[in-house]
């Protein structure tokens, strides 16, 4: 889809503010739905994915199977919503051997496994509002031992909210990216301080509040051991039983 132009500086393929946000892309639903919804925190439009099965409800992008994305830039960037449920997201890339590479991260494992042709990892996200960046490059070197060359499909997985997702050249700062790339939460009105007591002075509360959106880098180990042969694919099943925030998803069956 976007070989042949230009790369450079940012490119989004998922905006959940946009007119046809899913343009590009293809859904997917059993026992669940995808639908843009206006989140409490934001004030603003999200495409909202879930369903109780992870892997029969999705979103993937090209919608077309027969395409790729053939994007080079080296920085993938996911502004998602943690619902406190299972999730998971995965991509593929090629390398310069040639060899399409499929990277899953899910909030159900509990330990990361690498086969020559897939790559499962576990992820924890902060509650609310998340910024999940991926080092093509490094995450490709680090892993296979081989060089980036482009990413071809890009998988979200139930259960989460969107915001955006998109590539760029490098990490640029908050101050650096366009204001719509930005993720905004709403400004609360400052109350009016009550007047000072004129005996004694007013106790101030200290405390630290959670910055939403905080970034979430997904580190390796570059001494990764690799299994000798191929897995069926190693997708982790979600751990038995509901908690009162979470929905019983099943892992993925390919």
């Amino acid at each position: 889809m976007y070989r042949p132009t230009f790369q450079n500086g940012l490119l989004s393929i998922l905006y959940g503010v946009g007119s046809d946000p899913l343009q590009f892309w293809a859904k997917k639903t059993s026992y669940g739905h995808v639908k843009r919804v206006v989140d409490d925190d934001l004030h603003s439009l999200v495409v909202e994915v879930e369903g109780t099965n992870v892997s029969t409800t999705y979103i993937t992008c090209p919608g077309d199977p027969t395409k790729t994305l053939g994007i080079k830039l080296p920085f993938l960037i996911f502004v998602v919503k943690n619902l406190n449920k299972y999730f998971s997201f995965e991509f593929q890339v090629m390398d310069h051997k040639n060899t399409k590479r499929r990277i899953r991260a899910s909030n159900y494992q509990s330990m990361m496994r690498v086969t020559p042709f897939l790559c499962t990892m576990p992820m924890e996200l902060d509650d609310g509002w998340n910024q999940i960046q991926f080092n093509l490059i490094d995450f490709t070197r680090a892993t296979y031992g081989t060089h980036y060359v482009e990413t071809l499909s890009v998988q979200i997985h139930a259960n989460c909210r969107v915001r955006r997702v998109y590539f760029s050249d490098r990490l640029y700062t908050d101050a650096e990216l366009p204001d719509e790339f930005k993720l905004y939460l709403p400004v609360q009105k400052k109350l009016k301080p009550r007047p000072k007591p004129i005996v004694s002075k007013p106790v101030e509360k200290k405390g630290k509040s959670k910055k939403p959106g905080t970034d979430l880098g997904l580190g390796l180990t570059p001494d990764i051991p690799q299994d000798s042969e191929e897995a069926s694919d190693p997708q982790d099943q979600p751990p038995e039983g509901e908690s009162e925030t979470s929905s019983v998803a099943s892992a993925p069956e390919e």
